[in-house]
């Protein structure tokens, strides 16, 4: 597997092939984050990365490492989290009934909000799209105060812009008293 172009990240951040040959390779670019703290965490986030590749009309470009984060505003086990980019030819709504979709494929309940979960899969960008529904709202509403999700973008995209929001370090640094440790390459 390749490395990110230079400028995509740190070194530990990873383009991914393809996985089809007739995905989009023009399609808009969207970050979804990963998480998940029950079961064998880390092997849920590599089945979901895998997940994401076989969804029609999109590719997966770049995946960060994964990340060990504490339950912010709930208990439980440490969270395994992640973020991907992809390429995807999808609206957001579509996207999204997908990544609900590999969500229930792995056992997710949706319970109580902030609830332990197996897969946890949250669109953060589509492109530079700015929305507020019922079922979506983009940018993700909370990801500018959640370490577990900027730390694991700026390692694939340290200049990415988040529409409405303060540059990703000054994010960052809003956040800095948030654990969150690098644990591994998921890509492995």
């Amino acid at each position: 597997m390749k490395r990110a172009a230079p400028g995509a990240g740190t070194p530990a951040a990873r383009a991914v092939a393809p996985a089809r040959p007739h995905a989009s390779r023009t399609g808009v670019r969207a970050f979804v984050g990963l998480g998940a703290n029950l079961g064998q965490a880390s092997d849920a986030i590599r089945r979901a990365i895998d997940a994401l590749g076989a969804i029609g009309d999109t590719r997966v470009t770049a995946v960060s490492s994964l990340y060990r984060s504490a339950p912010i505003e709930a208990t439980g086990p440490d969270f395994v989290n992640a973020v991907a980019e992809l390429r995807t030819g999808l609206d957001p709504q579509s996207l999204l009934d997908a990544l609900q979709t590999i969500e229930q494929a792995h056992g997710r309940i949706r319970g109580e909000r902030n609830a332990p979960r197996t897969l946890d899969l949250d669109l953060l960008l589509h492109g530079d799209q700015v929305l507020d529904s019922d079922a979506l709202s983009l940018p993700h509403p909370r990801m500018s105060t959640r370490a577990f999700v900027l730390r694991p973008l700026a390692e694939i995209d340290p200049g990415v812009r988040i529409p409405g929001a303060a540059p990703l370090d000054v994010l960052l640094a809003r956040c800095a008293g948030q654990r969150v440790e690098r644990i591994d390459d998921a890509t492995r």
